[in-house]
């Protein structure tokens, strides 16, 4: 097997340059700013800092506002991650079936992914305020009083909705690629052996599409805990009562709203630490159950 070789030492490290460049700017070095001020207690001006070593993460997991938050990331991550999976999945598998004009439903399906979060947020407030939303009208013909601006139930369903159609183009583009790497003689072969087409779904397709399935939780995942800040500060700022502020978006609060630069950046190590551990365990734990071919 030929393998490429470089004529010069430095052209490697010049093709690389530019990204590593970007990641040490804007990756490693706000990480290492945040593990230097989560030791220390700073006025909000920045003018006098004291170190105080794990006082400020002490403070924090004492602080019943930041496991009230813990426990609504829980709650949004998994409901966000589950329904744009699942929707997403339901729609890749439909396009599939669609003959004509199979490319233009693909083009319409990838769109909303193209919205920024905070844009999509503001769509679905729009859409649903129960004062003039034009979609408000169909839980009020339900029976139910509307109004997520003072419903915790509602304000989560309604953010919840939100971050999960943004994110259902991107899952569906990849569930569409992972469809199509399917053979079709697997799905005929079975079909000639009497098996009817949920059958075939889950004792064929989707067990095939477990590689996939498993990029996209690991994807989904960090989506819901960092990529819906934008979402949840449209629609309903962490509220109402802090029933959708999640730990990104209390790390936002603490921080630029309240102040507290040294809780604050205690709160993004520790959530910095959170994500590397779940994404670490998804891939030791969960990683085995899938089959790659």
């Amino acid at each position: 097997m030929n393998r490429a070789t470089f004529p010069h030492f430095w052209l490697p490290l010049l093709l690389i340059a530019p990204q590593l460049a970007i990641s040490a700017i804007f990756f490693y070095w706000p990480a290492v700013q945040a593990l230097y001020q989560s030791v220390l207690r700073e006025d909000p001006f920045g003018l006098r800092s004291t170190f105080v070593g794990l006082a400020n993460f002490r403070n924090v997991l004492a602080d019943p506002a930041y496991l009230n938050a813990a426990q609504v990331t829980v709650v949004f991550s998994l409901l966000t991650a589950g329904f744009s999976m699942a929707i997403a999945l339901l729609l890749a598998v439909q396009a599939e079936k669609v003959v004509r004009g199979r490319g233009f439903y693909r083009t319409l399906m990838i769109w909303p992914y193209a919205v920024a979060p905070a844009i999509a947020g503001m769509l679905w407030l729009f859409m649903f305020n129960p004062s003039f939303g034009t979609l408000a009208a169909i839980p009020r013909a339900l029976g139910i009083r509307w109004d997520p601006l003072l419903n915790s139930s509602q304000a989560m369903g309604l953010v919840v909705a939100a971050a999960s159609w943004k994110q259902i183009s991107y899952n569906f583009l990849f569930f569409v690629a992972g469809l199509q790497a399917i053979p079709k003689s697997l799905i005929e072969a079975s079909a000639i052996d009497g098996a009817g087409p949920v059958r075939r779904f889950w004792t064929i397709v989707f067990p095939l599409l477990a590689p996939t399935t498993f990029f996209l939780l690991v994807v989904n995942t960090v989506y819901a805990l960092f990529d819906t800040f934008g979402i949840i500060h449209a629609v309903t700022s962490g509220g109402p009562g802090k029933s959708t502020e999640t730990l990104v978006y209390k790390v936002y609060n603490d921080g630029f709203v309240n102040l507290l630069l040294g809780s604050s950046a205690a709160q993004s190590v520790m959530l910095m630490v959170l994500v590397i551990c779940l994404t670490a365990f998804q891939f030791k734990y969960i990683e085995r159950k899938v089959h790659y071919g």
